[in-house]
């Protein structure tokens, strides 16, 4: 029955100048969403971004609700502006909803030429179809069946659907971040909003063999697979090797410092592979006064090992909220896995809540921290994710 899929957006259309480079990276990515369609045919028309369909109108809407930048979608027929044509799609919807009692007709004329007022369609086509189904009552507030028509100079659209996609900025409109990815329940989360402010994410995951075991590893890789389908359908993971740093934390530093130590290196680590990447900010899980790394003098503190922009989406989120975006995302029974991660094997049994910097910087001391930052980086493992979820190792 259906010809197209609709597909909406927002804040690009309030871009001015800059909205066709906005509108050109969501339809690659609205192209990438859909290569397992068999490279399904979208295209502009009107200002609209139309996807046409060949009876697969429901997978494409499913892959779609993934794909930032869009506010919503709706199956739609397309017909020649006048009203029998309208009139005949518009029967069809209400065919297929066999439920519906309570109908409302809208009606939106792009072309100003079609000789008669949306009110007026919108009158005379719902008089008609209270003559044809008369089991139907109107109702403009609370229907259960919304028919639209859009006139349009091209292809008029007709459909009673609307579903509600991820809003925010299409991937890669705003740049590369690098994601800190730890086996919890924090760090996927704000991958995924970092994505949906339209940020194009890689992930670094600290790995500490064989302190932590190829079972923790691959949790990981399994959250980094669920929000890679955010992110252009695919991902790179980036895993250092972070033993050696561990147990030098370990051995040379006092142990109320060792998380914060431990952090500020990983920091470090992060901003030098963000210059060799290309990425312009580091993304963390943070939310203040969660556990003791993120009061304000640690977050500062800790903050200042390094120069790169760090952004912290969570930051104003309780912990009720985390869990429920890890729910809506898929991530959340992967996230509470028992596998520990390098961060929660070293934990010290009273860790410093408030550090001051220049004690921190007096426990570091002494180490050659540089020569260790640079092995771990020259180390690097890269995995990247492709859209079907398989592995590929990369030198």
């Amino acid at each position: 029955m259906y010809d197209a899929v609709l597909v909406r957006y927002g804040e690009i259309g309030l871009k001015g100048a800059n909205r066709g480079f906005f509108e050109s990276i969501l339809i690659k990515n609205i192209r990438l969403a859909l290569k397992s369609e068999n490279g399904a045919d979208v295209y502009t028309t009107s200002g609209r971004i139309l996807v046409k369909t060949d009876g697969n109108e429901r997978k494409i809407m499913s892959l779609l609700t993934k794909v930032f930048g869009i506010v919503s979608l709706s199956p739609v027929i397309k017909v020649d502006a006048d009203m029998e044509s309208f009139m005949v799609a518009a029967q069809q919807l209400i065919n297929d909803s066999i439920n519906a009692k309570t109908l409302r007709v809208s009606c939106r004329r792009a072309d100003k030429k079609f000789p008669v007022t949306s009110p007026e369609v919108s009158r005379i086509l719902g008089s008609k179809l209270l003559d044809t189904f008369p089991h139907l009552k109107v109702d403009l507030h609370n229907p259960d069946i919304t028919v639209s028509v859009e006139i349009r100079s091209d292809d008029s659209l007709v459909y009673a659907e609307t579903i509600a996609g991820p809003g925010g900025m299409p991937v890669g409109c705003s740049g590369k971040g690098l994601l800190l990815l730890s086996g919890g329940l924090d760090s996927p989360v704000a991958g995924w909003m970092a994505m949906k402010r339209g940020i194009k994410v890689a992930a670094v995951h600290f790995f500490s063999f064989p302190y932590t075991g190829e079972r923790s590893k691959k949790k990981v890789v399994d959250l980094a697979e669920k929000i890679a389908v955010y992110n252009q359908n695919d991902m790179e993971l980036l895993v250092v090797n972070f033993t050696s740093i561990q147990e030098t934390i370990w051995k040379h530093c006092p142990e109320k410092f060792r998380v914060t130590i431990m952090r500020r290196m990983m920091l470090r680590i992060t901003e030098k592979i963000a210059a060799r990447e290309g990425a312009l900010a580091v993304i963390t899980g943070e939310s203040v006064g969660q556990v003791a790394s993120q009061t304000l003098e640690s977050m500062s503190v800790i903050g200042q090992a390094c120069s790169i922009l760090q952004l912290k989406p969570l930051v104003g989120m309780d912990k009720s909220e985390i869990i429920d975006r890890a729910h809506q995302i898929d991530t959340y029974d992967i996230s509470i896995l028992p596998f520990e991660d390098c961060c929660s094997l070293f934990v010290p049994r009273h860790p410093a809540t408030r550090p001051v910097l220049k004690q921190v910087i007096q426990a570091e001391a002494g180490i050659d921290w540089e020569i260790l930052i640079e092995q771990a980086v020259e180390e690097v493992e890269k995995i990247h994710l492709d859209a079907a979820s398989e592995l590929e190792y990369l030198d």
